[in-house]
């Protein structure tokens, strides 16, 4: 006969049931301080259990993390639970009450009735939350990336707004090395034109040279940018390349460690599926964690909040369906970052993509759609460890 022990968790204080196989509360629940003081006075109660112990927590936020840490270091079999699937089985309850001590005594029931999958390994779950760790903590770089790049052009625009024409992208080496030199257009009128195609030369290996610094110098003798900013304009610009190139040594810096992680996993072969780079990999492994706690592709496909959330009611039925899109974010924005990649690469994804577009279906639909068929084989992927084997579309002569 086991005990459940269910724990609701707090940032300060959690709370902890305990219920026999019956389903019975064995003693009374234990407020415990989430440091550790609180712990050991868990651990005491443990010990004295006679039967073994089953654990459920509830991961809320990042502070059910230390505890389970510590759980599992004292080799107790720890259940990790989306509060979700506790919040579904509250709701299967007659009465409405809620209070922490009653979210602990549904926890330890839903491990009871077996609605907890396996407890996973604690170093593998380790590997796991650090890979998911910091991949969102990539996605955030990416981001502030972006919005220092967005906020230069925005400076660019009012001071040299034919600036970003001469350049395939204002943030290449060559074009950075120009705004470290000048900003005005009056600057740029008045740069020697045998340095100015020099600078441009030696920081374009060659591809770039005379040409390009008359046709800079011609744009910037006739733009009308606004002159009187150019000096805090200027301030801007230092500053934002600044925070360019920092920010881009820390993604390179982020994207070598998630590689690390990535090699004490089991091994998986997501980028061999097109549209999968390594840093997309990364983030869908940390987000999806251990791929057998989902049973099957819909399962995932839930996790993911990219599945249709409809409503129904009698003789009512909503006219419009859309992804219900309550899982992980950061593993549907990575999914559809891929999706972009692979309708253009992948021969069965494109011919898919333009045969929904030509029948009607919205852009936003159709790569949904494609979002789930990457999903697929990204389960496959990780369920069976073998890389994927592209498809070629056969052709009619």
């Amino acid at each position: 006969m086991a005990t459940y022990v269910g724990i609701d968790v707090a940032k300060r204080k959690h709370q902890v049931a305990f219920m026999d196989q019956a389903g019975e509360l064995v003693g009374r629940p234990l407020s415990l301080a989430n440091d550790r003081v609180g712990f050991e006075a868990l651990r005491e109660r443990l010990m004295s259990l006679t039967a073994p112990v089953e654990i459920g927590l509830e991961a809320t936020g990042h502070y059910w993390l230390a505890l389970y840490d510590y759980l599992s270091q004292d080799g107790y079999s720890v259940y990790v639970l989306n509060p979700l699937q506790v919040h579904a089985c509250q709701k299967s309850g007659i009465r409405k009450r809620k209070t922490d001590k009653i979210d602990a005594i549904w926890i330890a029931d839903f491990v009871r009735i077996g609605g907890a999958s396996q407890a996973p390994p604690p170093d593998s779950l380790r590997s796991y939350m650090q890979l998911r760790q910091l991949g969102r903590f990539r996605v955030s770089l990416v981001e502030w990336i972006g919005e220092c790049k967005r906020r230069l052009l925005s400076v660019l625009d009012r001071i040299f707004p034919e600036y970003e024409t001469l350049f395939s992208s204002v943030f290449t080496v060559s074009s950075r090395a120009l705004l470290a030199q000048a900003l005005t257009p009056a600057e740029f009128a008045h740069f020697d034109l045998e340095e100015l195609s020099e600078l441009l030369r030696r920081h374009s290996r060659g591809m770039l040279g005379r040409q390009r610094a008359q046709e800079l110098q011609s744009l910037a003798a006739s733009s009308i940018g606004v002159s009187f900013l150019a000096d805090a304009v200027r301030v801007q610009t230092s500053c934002l390349l600044s925070q360019i190139e920092f920010l881009e040594a820390q993604l390179t810096e982020v994207n070598a460690a998630l590689a690390q992680i990535l090699e004490r996993l089991p091994r998986q072969y997501l980028t061999t599926i097109p549209g999968v780079g390594p840093a997309g990999a990364a983030v869908m492994v940390g987000e999806i964690g251990i791929i057998r706690r989902f049973p099957c592709v819909e399962k995932l496909v839930a996790y993911s909040g990219m599945d249709p959330a409809t409503h129904e009611s009698g003789q009512f039925q909503a006219g419009s369906v859309h992804m219900s899109k309550r899982g992980s974010p950061y593993l549907r924005q990575a999914l559809w970052l891929a999706a972009g990649v692979a309708r253009q690469h992948d021969p069965e994804l494109k011919a898919y993509f333009d045969k929904r577009r030509a029948e009607g279906k919205p852009y936003n639909v159709t790569m949904g759609a494609i979002c789930h068929k990457l999903l697929k084989r990204i389960y496959v992927d990780l369920r069976d460890s073998r890389p994927y084997v592209l498809q070629q579309l056969a052709t009619t002569t």
